[in-house]
């Protein structure tokens, strides 16, 4: 793999300008020795065992001047070396931990063993992409979400990767813009603050202001190291999830270190984001029930974005918005609208990463319709675009889902993802996150303390084996969709609304409905008057406003009990 050719510069460089005899005499023994030297070079041999003495320490001494001259690549190819090690080794400790542990399973006490092993292997791993930093805090970010994928005591340990991000210092910041541009910051900026407003495990962002115009700006850097190690650490990766793979074959996980080399380039590219960016504000322009804001973008490179300066508060800062009046489900209904419009509509780009970090709240007390506030979105380096065939299906699935309709789920989740019968249950509980007893009659409903533990037991039982497989075998943009599900799930559960799921599946099921719809007027041919075409379009203009209706009386009723000071919904 070209990935692990970390030492060939290393070694190319070994041909020294000192090939000659007498040059190497001149050039690494010191001057009060140059006599004893020629003595032993050009006359009588004494001692062959002085003779080897000397060579072992010219050749050390020669070694050790060849390291100094090639100290850049000597150092990155140690660095990549322990970076490797590091790896390798923690790998290979934990599969031996597993295969130990695995080989007890008819011991009373078998799962406390086995919890007991996940927690170990966790913490050594988590060490490990600490120590290595880089590529390896993001795919550590995103195994912690994972918690229908990976046992508790994995997702649990990785938790603080969140909040543990690299910092780079404003010089290597200042060369790197330098190199990339060929201007200094200062000519760019007439303010530039050294310190970043935040960061991530691939960039960070700085405040500034134009210089000129007296603009302030967001400026979003890369860390400059990740070029140096991206290659690298892509390739340690797929060869540890290959090793996985080897080891425990039921447990596949290569679809992930897969998705990762195809959205991490992407990601890396920020002219490419900036571009992503500029496409979602042009489209939420045209979309007047969405509140949400995409801060202007002013110039992109690959490795240095910069935009207007627009802040906000985290979605999940609820004193924020109790201390403003923004109400809690308002701003639930706002992201279901959004990220429902991004999956749905048409030629909509969908934005792959709405966690925490990538989105805001603002109090905006001038803001047209429902809500004081604007949802503000970050970050737009993964996007996908959903072919307009599997958007269709999966709002029929979506569809069938909220009607409980089984052999209509069964069928669209063939043509969305090619799961068979054998596999639904599965596939339905991975595309809502409920226990698929719910899913098979009412999704919409709280999610019970009986529920979790449901789930819980099944995933205990061998599930998550079967999971990481069909996961493996759908569409990389339906793993994208499903990311954004859980995310947008998880944003949802963490501002505590008062009405539960209930609404935001009726929102689903309102664009859901309407790309149906759409699809149902394409099938129309020639004027209305003519009775089968009109008797068509009755028929699915019926069937969309039964689900337009049914929210708006759900949203009224949430409404009276708001105005009647109801408490909330169990």
């Amino acid at each position: 793999m070209s990935g692990f050719n970390i030492v060939s510069p290393f070694l190319r460089r070994q041909a020294s300008p000192w090939t000659c005899r007498a040059c190497l005499r001149k050039q690494i023994l010191p001057p009060q020795r140059n006599t004893f030297a020629t003595k032993i070079t050009n006359g009588p041999v004494k001692s062959r065992r002085r003779r080897r003495l000397l060579l072992a320490t010219g050749g050390g001494v020669t070694i050790g001047s060849l390291a100094v001259t090639v100290n850049d690549d000597a150092k990155h190819a140690v660095t990549a070396v322990q970076r490797s090690s590091r790896v390798v080794s923690t790998l290979f400790i934990c599969i031996n931990d597993y295969r130990k542990t695995l080989q007890r399973d008819n011991e009373e006490d078998y799962e406390s063993l086995l919890r007991a092993c996940h927690l170990r292997c966790a913490k050594r791993t988590l060490v490990t992409l600490e120590k290595n930093g880089s590529i390896f805090i993001k795919l550590g970010q995103h195994l912690s979400s994972l918690n229908y994928l990976l046992p508790s005591e994995w997702c649990d340990t990785f938790i603080p990767l969140q909040d543990k991000c690299p910092v780079s210092s404003y010089d290597s910041i200042e060369a790197m813009v330098l190199k990339d541009t060929s201007h200094r910051l200062s000519e760019y900026f007439s303010e530039f603050e050294e310190l970043p407003i935040g960061a991530a495990s691939l960039a960070q962002v700085h405040r500034a202001v134009i210089k000129g115009t007296g603009q302030r700006v967001a400026v979003k850097v890369q860390h400059p190291t990740l070029d140096e190690w991206a290659k690298l650490d892509l390739a340690l990766t797929r060869f540890s999830f290959e090793t996985l793979k080897r080891w425990f074959p039921e447990y596949d996980l290569t679809w992930l270190s897969e998705e990762m080399e195809v959205s991490l380039p992407q990601e890396l590219d920020f002219y490419r984001e900036g571009q992503n960016a500029i496409r979602a504000r042009n489209y939420f322009e045209e979309v007047h029930d969405a509140p949400v804001i995409i801060p202007q973008v002013l110039w992109a490179r690959r490795r240095i974005l910069v935009m207007e300066y627009v802040s906000g508060h985290r979605p999940d800062d609820l004193d924020y918005m109790d201390s403003h009046g923004i109400d809690r489900d308002e701003v639930s209904a706002a992201l279901a609208r959004v990220f429902n419009e991004m999956i749905f509509g048409t030629n909509a780009p969908l934005h792959c990463d709405p966690h925490g970090g990538n989105i805001a709240v603002r109090h905006n007390p001038s803001r047209r319709g429902k809500g004081n506030f604007d949802i503000i979105l970050y970050d737009h380096g993964l996007y996908r675009d959903i072919p307009l065939e599997l958007r269709r299906s999966y709002a029929k699935l979506w569809l069938a889902v909220l009607d409980a309709d089984e052999p209509r789920m069964k069928k669209y989740a063939y043509e969305v993802a090619g799961i068979g019968d054998e596999h639904f249950p599965l596939f339905a509980s991975a595309i809502t996150g409920r226990d698929y007893s719910v899913v098979k009659e009412n999704v919409a409903r709280p999610r019970s303390q009986q529920e979790k533990e449901n789930i819980t037991d099944a995933l205990g039982d061998g599930m998550i084996a079967e999971l990481v497989q069909l996961l493996g075998q759908v569409p990389r943009v339906i793993l994208l969709i499903l990311k954004t599900n859980d995310l947008t799930r998880s944003l949802d559960e963490n501002l505590h609304t008062r009405q539960g799921p209930a609404r935001t599946f009726l929102i689903l099921a309102r664009y859901a409905s309407r790309t149906v719809y759409e699809e149902k007027l394409e099938y129309i041919k020639g004027s209305l008057f003519w009775l089968p075409n009109l008797f068509a379009f009755l028929r699915a203009w019926s069937t969309h406003m039964r689900v337009e209706l049914k929210l708006s009386a759900y949203e009224r009723y949430l409404s009276i009990r708001a105005l009647l000071g109801m408490g909330p919904m169990i």
